[in-house]
This record gives structure tokens, C-alpha cells and sequence, in this order.
């Protein structure tokens, strides 16, 4: 038993001192290997900044006419800048498809007519037909659906010019003048039974009609609490969907971005202040802090004002957005190489040819893995921290691309 015994406690002996073996050779060829780590000081940029949804608040305001129950269309494009008193779109006359469909019947009959005649010198529509063709090559090369429409809707309007030149100058009680006056008729009748509708204001021209238009209104901001966004359950990036009974127009040149922020910096921050932010395209524009209203100890709302990038939100409602509380360039090293000799006294460690220096920075901003630094220059400022002289007089510098030590 005493054997035996022994035999055990000299095996746990063995295991403990190869255990112990192991770690050390470990541990000294990983010290060989790579002493300590290092790190070149390299120009970069540091910030700090809060991932959040934001509203889309815009100054708009919802146009619809009598006639919305007939289908409109659009004389306007999505996005297009229009004057007050312009039109924006109309609403379809009654019995419309039946007159648009003569009136094609009569431009097929005009052209053959036309082309019969003689006596209608061709130089007078060689630019209506040079403007023509370019049209329809372009619209074989466009894939938006407003776009091609809209060049249609010009195709149609050369034509009609066109078959008024011939028209004007066919002699009197002619085949040709005759399918023209009755082609204009049907034209009168179209367009004088529409209901036009134009805009109210200047701005940007939209039929992304969602209801919110009088909520999110720049109108009253303490009107927009957290609980009046939350509740109203958008999906963050969700394309509004296009109306087809009426539209609006935007202001476009300014809109307001309001969010739900935790930070210290959002709790921190007052009205005026400046700011940027990314818009879910990755945008950056600057913003202004329009209003802010404390929802909670540990929440805020903020509305940012911006000017720019306005035609790119048109589309949404509630977007991501990243607020970039502040940023800065320089020279950039983590913080795990930043040494503390007392509370406003900070050095590195710097590697050059196997030799160490020990360099005394600032910090010129921080966030929470790396720091913008840049050295001293006055010897005087050195002194009134504590550093000794003869280590003041030496005024070491940090330079790009130099080697540190964490």
C-alpha cells in the first residue's frame, strides 16, 4: 500500500512540474517572439457617434382637388421643382380613354394624309421630325416609367404641332384640314373637361402622400414626443407608396431629422449646437440642433435642422441615422499606449533602433479605443506640470510612422 502509495504522489509530482514546463516554454518563446506589442503612429481619424432611427419632419403641404376619384395625371415628375401657380397634375376628364383613342386614330389618318400632299413643303416640320426621332431613341435607353412617360407625352405634343403646320397650310375644305379640325376638337373637349390642379407654394413636387403630412410638421415641435413616433409603427428604410388621388409639395430647403438618443453627448446638448449626420445612404451633411425635449433621466429628443440632401428623404419617413457628435484628424495611436505619470500628465513609449524614449503628448480628443495627440512645444508647459528639467529640456518629439509601445 505505501508502494503504491508513493508511486501516486510521485506521478502527480511528474504532472504538476510538466504543466509547469510547458507554461514557462510558453511563455518564453512568445516573449521572444514578440516582446511587446507595438504600433505605428499614423495620421487618422477618430469620432464619436450614436446609432439611431430618425423621423423625417418636412414643411409640406398635401394637394388634392375636386376630381380625385377620376385618376390624375402627372404633369409634374416626383422630385421636380415647381413655382407657385404652377400645374402640378390634373384629374382625368370624363370619358377621357374614349377621346384619346380617336384622337390617335385621327394622327394615323393625318400622317397618311399628309404624306399625300404635295404642296406642304417639308423643310417647315424637318425639325418637329428631328425632335421626334430623338425622343423615341431616348426612350429606348431610359428605365424610368416617368421619364418615358413624359417623353410620350412630348412625342404627342410634336405631333400635334406638327399636324397644325400641315394643317395651316392645306387649302380649304381639304381632306387633311379636316381630320385636323376634327382632331382639335376632340383635343378642346380633353383638355377644357380637366380639372388642373397647381401648386400653392413653391418647393419640391411629391405624390408620396402617407397621412403623417400634419404630424411630423415643423409646425409645432412639442407636439413630437417619443411616444407620438412610436406609436406611429414605421419601418425604419420603408418606401412611402405613391398616391394616386392627389400630391404635395416640399419645402426644399429645409428639413428636420427628429431622434431618440441615450448618449452623454445627446444629454449634454443644446439648441444651436452643430453636428453631423449619415444618412442611410451614407451621406454626411451638417445639421443644426433645432429643438430637444428630455423624455426621460436617460433620454432625449433631439430635432435636427438640415439643408441639404433634402431630395434624398423625399422617398422615406423614418430612416438610420448616425449622429457624429464631433471628430478629429492627427496623429493617431490607441489609447492601450497612453501612460499616466499623474492626472494631466500623459507620455508614450517610443521604439527607435532598440532604444526607448519617453514622450510627453496631448490629448487632443479620445474616444473609447483610440486618441489624437500631439506633442508639446513649450518648455515652460512642461516645467509648470511637474516634469523634471533636465527631462524638459529635452523636448522629444512624436513623429509619423514612428514605433510605439502599448
Amino acid at each position: 500500500m505505501e508502494k503504491q502509495k508513493k508511486n501516486i504522489e510521485i506521478a502527480i509530482t511528474l504532472v504538476v512540474v510538466t504543466a509547469i514546463l510547458v507554461y514557462l516554454i510558453n511563455a518564453i518563446f512568445n516573449l521572444i517572439k514578440n516582446p511587446t506589442d507595438t504600433f505605428l503612429v499614423e495620421n487618422g481619424r477618430i469620432s464619436s457617434q450614436e446609432e439611431t432611427q430618425g423621423y423625417i419632419i418636412r414643411d409640406e403641404e398635401v394637394i388634392i382637388g375636386q376630381n380625385y376619384k377620376n385618376g390624375m395625371s402627372k404633369i409634374k415628375s416626383e422630385g421636380e421643382r415647381v413655382s407657385k401657380g404652377e400645374a402640378i397634375f390634373r384629374y382625368y376628364t370624363s370619358g377621357e380613354e374614349e377621346l384619346l383613342n380617336k384622337i390617335k386614330e385621327l394622327d394615323v389618318k393625318i400622317q397618311e394624309a399628309w404624306s399625300n400632299e404635295s404642296n406642304i413643303p417639308r423643310s417647315d416640320i424637318k425639325l418637329l421630325d428631328n425632335q421626334i426621332e430623338q425622343r423615341l431613341n431616348s426612350i429606348y435607353e431610359l428605365n424610368n416609367l416617368e421619364r418615358v412617360s413624359e417623353y410620350k407625352k412630348e412625342i404627342d405634343e410634336y405631333i400635334t404641332k406638327k399636324a397644325k403646320i400641315a394643317g395651316n397650310l392645306s387649302p380649304a375644305g381639304s381632306y387633311l384640314k379636316s381630320l385636323i379640325e376634327e382632331r382639335s376638337k376632340y383635343e378642346n373637349t380633353l383638355y377644357s373637361g380637366s380639372e388642373y390642379v397647381k401648386a400653392t407654394k413653391s418647393g419640391v413636387v411629391s405624390y408620396r402622400v402617407d397621412g403623417l403630412e400634419e404630424i411630423l410638421s415643423p409646425t409645432d415641435f412639442s407636439k413630437i414626443t417619443k411616444d407620438v413616433l412610436e406609436n406611429l409603427n414605421l419601418k425604419t428604410g420603408q418606401v412611402v407608396s405613391t398616391s394616386e388621388e392627389g400630391g404635395k409639395v416640399i419645402d426644399n430647403f429645409n428639413c428636420y431629422i427628429a431622434c431618440i438618443l441615450n448618449s452623454d453627448q445627446a444629454l449634454n446638448s443644446v439648441v444651436g449646437e452643430k453636428v453631423t449626420l449619415r444618412l442611410y445612404n451614407a451621406q454626411e451633411v451638417t445639421a443644426e440642433i433645432e429643438y430637444t425635449s428630455k423624455e426621460t433621466s436617460k433620454e432625449i429628443l433631439i430635432i435636427f435642422k438640415i439643408d441639404k440632401n433634402i431630395e434624398d428623404l423625399i422617398n422615406y419617413r423614418k430612416i438610420s441615422v448616425d449622429v457624429i457628435w464631433w471628430d478629429s484628424t492627427g496623429l493617431k495611436i490607441p489609447n492601450s499606449a497612453l501612460k499616466y505619470e499623474n492626472d494631466n500628465l500623459i507620455y508614450v513609449i517610443r521604439k527607435r533602433a532598440n532604444y526607448t524614449d519617453k514622450i510627453y503628448v496631448k490629448i487632443l480628443k479620445q474616444n473609447e479605443s483610440y486618441a489624437i495627440i500631439e506633442n508639446y512645444t513649450d518648455y515652460q508647459e512642461l516645467l509648470d506640470k511637474g516634469v523634471p528639467e533636465e527631462e524638459a529640456n529635452l523636448m522629444r518629439k512624436i513623429s509619423l510612422y514612428d514605433e510605439i509601445l502599448s
